[in-house]
């Protein structure tokens, strides 16, 4: 399964241009890679802010399929968004938040119920 990730309130929290804090997105991110599961880093971010993105990736062993589009939809179509099966995006209507104001001011997704909507699909 294709799974766009964003990447600011998702994987760490809002601390644009620089990487926030981690938030719990890593156990789960290396567990749906194990399980055969594709990422694709759905991210604003351009530049050097994408590629230290892609660096916090590459540190936490999580590999990428893509960056931005998936690959394999240039067969059958030539559309700008990146398909997927699921988004995970804190931006998105009904994404599970918390908020920690010792880290973030602002809300991020809130990883265990995330792992408990991708048991609950049998994803992971």
């Amino acid at each position: 399964m294709d799974i766009c990730i964003d990447f600011d309130g998702t994987c760490v929290t809002h601390d644009y241009p620089k990487i926030g804090t981690e938030i719990g997105a890593v156990p789960v991110l290396a567990k749906l890679v194990s399980k055969g599961h594709r990422l694709i880093l759905w991210t604003m971010r351009s530049g050097k802010e994408e590629d230290d993105a892609r660096m916090w990736f590459e540190m936490h062993g999580i590999p990428l399929y893509s960056i931005g589009v998936n690959p394999e939809q240039k067969e059958w179509t030539t559309s700008n968004k990146a398909y997927a099966q699921i988004y995970i995006d804190d931006a998105a209507l009904g994404a599970p938040l918390k908020t920690n104001k010792k880290i973030s001011n602002r809300p991020f997704i809130n990883w265990e119920k995330v792992t408990t909507m991708l048991h609950e699909k049998g994803i992971l």
